[in-house]
């Protein structure tokens, strides 16, 4: 593949378009903001491909539930913050989808003692080797390892992808409770009764601080207080 050579379209198909990182900038910049109305998780289409189908077996039999719960929540959110927030952003569903599915591919028990490497790091690879294996497009498979890696890769500088942005609103969204104003509240608690947290908060705290223990190099100590902000999460309390 030669980049110079891609055409805009294939660049926006897999959510390339490069968007601000800085989550206040992206927020700021918006022409026209709406407040978040309710949406229901049948008013969401989920794609059904071959390679979604495969990815999905492939993330159940390697997930946790709670994992596979959040990885779920983390679809729908962004779903909602996109049609609501960004609806011109144009990005392949399934690409996200795909990417909410592995973002967290790295943390079980058995991959964060696999490797040295950053839990994220790592996950991106394992997603990119699974991608390839099912004969996904190049771009599609690299798209989804550049969302993963960077997925924890908060700050104020620089740019991002589409898909790489969605992710960090609704993972921070059900990790921390950060810009609550982005989904409405009846759309969590519908996201919820079909995705239960089931303990998420302590959860992933945990997962945060094993890595951290076992890795003290690792990219989750990039964000000052990161279990602390995890446990913290008043927005999702009433759900846990």
């Amino acid at each position: 593949m030669d980049l110079r050579r891609v055409s805009s379209a294939r660049i926006e198909e897999h959510g390339w378009v490069a968007v601000p990182r800085s989550q206040a900038k992206l927020l700021a910049e918006r022409e026209d903001p709406q407040e978040s109305t309710a949406m229901k998780v049948e008013d969401i289409s989920l794609p059904n491909s071959e390679l979604v189908q495969a990815v999905t077996r492939y993330a159940r039999e390697n997930l946790p539930e709670e994992t596979l719960n959040h990885s779920m929540r983390v679809f729908y959110y962004g779903q909602a913050i996109a049609t609501q927030h960004f609806p011109d952003w144009s990005y392949s569903h399934e690409t996200y989808l795909l990417t909410c599915l592995l973002h967290d591919i790295g943390t079980t028990d058995h991959n964060l003692a696999a490797t040295q490497l950053s839990f994220e790091f790592y996950g991106a690879l394992l997603a990119f080797n699974l991608l390839k294996d099912h004969e996904a497009p190049r771009s599609q498979s690299e798209s989804v390892c550049e969302a993963i890696i960077r997925h924890q890769d908060l700050g104020e500088t620089g740019m991002i992808t589409t898909i790489g942005a969605l992710t960090h609103f609704a993972t921070l969204l059900d990790n921390a409770g950060a810009n609550p104003e982005l989904v409405h509240k009846e759309t969590i608690e519908n996201v919820v009764r079909e995705y239960p947290r089931n303990g998420w908060t302590a959860c992933f705290a945990a997962t945060v601080k094993q890595e951290i223990m076992l890795k003290p190099w690792c990219h989750s100590t990039a964000i000052d207080g990161f279990e602390d902000k995890i446990r913290g999460n008043k927005l999702m309390e009433p759900y846990d």
